[in-house]
């Protein structure tokens, strides 16, 4: 977040003065080069699919339950059951990367346009 100093603001608490390094403002050469995870484990908290530009479909009809592609997603975004079974898949995590219908060998998956 920036302010019109063009500074960036440190989000959180009461950090919200440009330029005060004791309030956590610095200037973007003064930021550390890499992002801070402050909660672990809170990826299912935050819709990240919503910028992908292609999808996987997943064609059940065809699958053959190989279990080829889920593990390979990134994302864990290809759902099974307990049995380990493919049952569809959480395209509110889905980014969209195409691993899963590039290893699939049955072609059960199609990957179109968002």
């Amino acid at each position: 977040m920036k302010d019109k100093s063009n500074r960036a603001m440190i989000i959180g608490g009461d950090k919200h003065q440009a330029g005060d390094k004791s309030k956590g403002n610095l200037s973007w050469r003064e930021m550390d080069k890499a992002g801070i995870i402050r909660k672990t484990g809170n990826a299912k908290e935050y819709k990240t699919g919503e910028w992908r530009s292609m999808k996987p479909v997943w064609k059940k009809d065809i699958c053959k339950q190989c279990g080829m592609c889920f593990p390979v997603c990134p994302d864990v975004s290809i759902l099974v059951d307990k049995e380990g079974r493919v049952t569809g898949i959480d395209y509110d995590h889905c980014k969209g990367c195409g691993v899963c219908v590039e290893v699939c060998p049955f072609d059960a998956y199609d990957f179109v346009k968002e």
